[in-house]
């Protein structure tokens, strides 16, 4: 009997991998996996497919354009997976993907999610390239297989801070964060900066990115008359908190990073959100080299673009152009590859500095006129 099912087994093993290689010369194409990671449930849905749609345009374009490596036909094939911005579903998915024999990773799109699941891609040896995690924790774990396509908290909490201080006239500051990876470090961020142009904190405040009820919160920070309150989260939290800051009152500016400039907050915060100010690393999408062309493609085929889609199609051809140097997929090929990326993307041009940072990195200050996101300035 135990004979009897080994050969079972092996007679399964042979017709997987025979039904395997028959699609693969029915196409005439070898498969390269990629996976693409971010919330596509939950809140942060709308930013989740936002950054799974541009890595998937850039799919699709390079696919239709044909790709060979090692002298053979090569067609990429993109691996969504939902990491419901949690971090131990994160790394999971991480794992997942792993084992589905992904040759890179684009995403996540969260810190909180591109941290703990940096660990997975790094033992395995796969390059990770985040189009929108910014905290400054993800590429100074020192993994060579870390990279970022967009400015960091660093950058981005300082620009918001100088700007709060000298531009919005910000004498006594309240901060209030998330206690995401990403929330908390553009907030620490962004108190040194605030400081250090002269401005008070005068409370500092907490809560979770599943919250939607900040009353307690800004009721403690209005007893402390703050002239303006900055939140480190995202859109889901700020939106509810732009409506209940004016139910309660309170004529504190609202200023926060780039989890607040997308379409969504405005949806959320209706007309209390007019005023507000966000930050989002980068030029605004109509000042990038390739926005409006890429505008006009992405928005044919998916919709209004949230933010970070530009920097997801960025991702996948800084990767493509890595493996095309390499003449490979092999991921310590690519890796090899990478830190000599130097290509002009739709966002501008993509490099990589020794960390696996962006070089440059522009931030650019919005504010809600008539209903809609405008451009204040662009700080470099």
């Amino acid at each position: 009997m135990q004979s009897n099912k080994k050969n079972y087994v092996v007679a399964g093993l042979l017709a997987l991998l025979a039904a395997g290689c028959g699609k693969q010369q029915e196409s005439g194409d070898q498969i390269v996996k990629i996976g693409s990671v971010a919330p596509l449930t939950g809140p942060q849905t709308h930013i989740g497919k936002d950054n799974e749609n541009g890595a998937r345009l850039a799919v699709d374009e390079i696919n239709a354009k044909g790709l060979q490596l090692g002298g053979k036909k090569v067609k990429l094939e993109l691996l969504g997976e939902d990491d419901q911005a949690e971090p131990k579903t994160a790394t999971i998915v991480a794992q997942k993907l792993v084992d589905a024999g992904v040759v890179a990773v684009i995403g996540h799109l969260n810190s909180g999610t591109s941290i703990p699941a940096s660990k997975i891609y790094h033992d395995a040896g796969i390059p990770q390239i985040s189009p929108s995690a910014t905290a400054v924790a993800y590429t100074a774990q020192g993994y060579n297989t870390a990279y970022r396509v967009m400015a960091n908290d660093a950058q981005q909490g300082k620009a918001l801070g100088q700007y709060a201080v000298g531009k919005m006239g910000a004498k006594k500051i309240a901060i209030v964060d998330d206690r995401t990876a990403y929330g908390q470090g553009l907030a620490d961020e962004f108190e040194k900066a605030a400081k250090a142009a002269g401005g008070a904190v005068v409370a500092r405040e907490f809560t979770n990115d599943k919250a939607t009820d900040f009353s307690a919160i800004l009721t403690s920070i209005k007893g402390k008359t703050p002239d303006l309150i900055f939140f480190g989260g995202m859109d889901p939290q700020g939106g509810p908190m732009a409506k209940q800051m004016k139910s309660l009152g309170l004529t504190a500016k609202l200023l926060g990073g780039d989890g607040l400039q997308n379409v969504n907050f405005v949806k959320l915060a209706g007309t209390d959100a007019e005023g507000v100010v966000a930050s989002s690393p980068g030029l605004p999408i109509d000042s990038m080299p390739g926005g409006p062309d890429f505008r006009k493609r992405f928005e044919a085929k998916y919709g209004v673009i949230q933010v970070y889609a530009p920097y997801a199609y960025d991702a996948v051809y800084a990767l493509v152009e890595a493996m095309k140097r390499a003449d490979s997929a092999e991921p310590a090929r690519v890796l090899a590859e990478l830190p000599k990326t130097d290509i002009q993307g739709v966002s501008g041009p993509v490099k990589f500095d020794a960390k696996g940072d962006t070089t440059g990195g522009a931030v650019t200050l919005y504010q809600v006129k008539g209903g809609a996101w405008q451009v204040l300035e662009t700080v470099k």
